[in-house]
């Protein structure tokens, strides 16, 4: 903790005390369920390759006992621990920052739409320091995932100074975030080494999903039939990831015909606008092309300027209920001579006669949609990076954990 030191003398028990007083401190120590085999590479090229494929794994171990065997409830112990606290809830605020913030984005369709409860997403770079009303019956939910991320720590005592209830979701056990936080969800998705996030992201969609049910089940707004089909699909997750998984090689052969393009503009809507800009973050990281991502009915104010034949797009459009909204946008790309990657539900033909490429996610629910559609767009950023040369796992200028302003 701050104003704390830790000595650690060979052959003695390790001590811990305050630094003003030089009292002893209460420790509680836990031993980490960590294997070697986790931190090695495990026959892939690199990390960032080895953790996207990792996903159907993490997924297994982040839902693991969060969903009944029958999917008809979501048991999430930090939910139903402060049941009055999100009874009582009159507005959530998710903060966080980079992809977490984009987890967060989706995080509040789904909290909107299965508990009724107006959600704001702010960064918390920018949350610490534009005087938020808050009061105690007001949630914050604070997205990292190494918990560390000085940014998101700042915001949490800030909301806890107004009086709000804090909720923490992480990776990474026993960092500061859990422990500055009055509850939380571990995402349980092991160590992620790659600088650029992948199975983060996903686990904390996951996490947001689960939260979202176990809260619109306890406030009584979301009919047991959705819960059904949300949390069925949910757990079939880490199955579905594995078949979204064998667009690997499609994926491959695509990322050659874009691996010198200087623009990327990444288009998605609803559920999937979070996923373009994800998505669009990816190749930036990475890559180091400029990528932009943009909700797709906006494109025509302002940046279809900037369509032509140097300007690939990338448009997520799985059969949902924005479908046929989306396919306009796909035409408006093309007839300005835009090259379009089109993200696709399997079995659809028809997107094949306009797009230039087409890759086929499996069909699930569309709150889920970002879940199947970021895999690809992990993909097709790591085969443009390395077909660049490009360091994937260790990009310039990133840091892992931005432990500074």
């Amino acid at each position: 903790k701050n104003n704390e030191m830790a000595v650690i003398r060979r052959g003695e028990p390790l001590s811990i005390f305050e630094i003003d007083s030089h009292t002893p401190s209460k420790i509680s120590i836990k031993q980490l369920k960590l294997s070697l085999a986790q931190l090695e590479k495990g026959g892939y090229d690199t990390f960032m390759l080895k953790e996207i494929f990792e996903q159907p794994t993490t997924l297994r171990d982040c839902l693991r006992g969060r969903i009944t065997g029958d999917c008809s409830r979501v048991t999430l112990s930090g939910v139903e621990l402060n049941r009055d606290r999100f009874l009582q809830a009159e507005r959530i605020t998710l903060v966080a920052c980079g992809t977490s913030w984009h987890a967060a984005l989706i995080g509040k369709r789904l909290i909107q739409d299965f508990c009724q409860i107006p959600v704001e997403v702010e960064y918390a770079s920018e949350f610490r320091y534009g005087n938020p009303v808050l009061n105690d019956r007001d949630i914050v939910i604070a997205i990292s995932q190494s918990g560390e991320t000085a940014d998101t720590l700042a915001a949490i005592q800030l909301a806890k100074d107004k009086g709000a209830f804090v909720y923490g979701v992480c990776n990474v056990v026993g960092a500061s975030i859990p422990r500055a936080t009055d509850s939380g969800t571990y995402i349980h998705v092991g160590p992620e080494i790659g600088v650029a996030s992948t199975k983060a992201f996903t686990g904390q969609v996951t996490v947001l999903t689960l939260l979202a049910l176990a809260v619109g089940q306890l406030r009584g707004v979301i009919d047991s039939s959705t819960v059904q089909s949300v949390a069925t699909a949910l757990n079939a997750m880490p199955g579905t990831i594995e078949e979204t998984l064998k667009c690997n090689d499609a994926v491959q052969k695509l990322s050659m015909f874009f691996t010198y393009a200087h623009n990327f503009i990444y288009l998605g809507r609803g559920y999937n606008y979070p996923t373009a800009l994800e998505g669009a973050l990816k190749l930036k990281e990475i890559s180091y092309i400029h990528a932009e991502g943009y909700p797709a009915a906006e494109m025509k104010h302002g940046p279809i300027a900037l369509i032509d034949q140097e300007m690939p797009s990338v448009i997520i459009a799985p059969s949902d209920s924005l479908y046929d909204k989306i396919i306009s946008n796909v035409q408006q790309v093309k007839s300005r001579g835009g090259a379009v990657v089109a993200i696709v539900s399997k079995g659809n033909t028809a997107m094949k006669d306009i797009a230039n490429f087409c890759i086929e996610i499996p069909d699930v629910p569309e709150c889920l949609t970002p879940l199947v559609a970021s895999i690809p767009l992990q993909l097709l950023a790591y085969y443009i990076a390395v077909n660049k040369g490009k360091n994937v796992d260790q990009p310039r200028n990133l840091a892992k954990s931005v432990t500074v302003e």
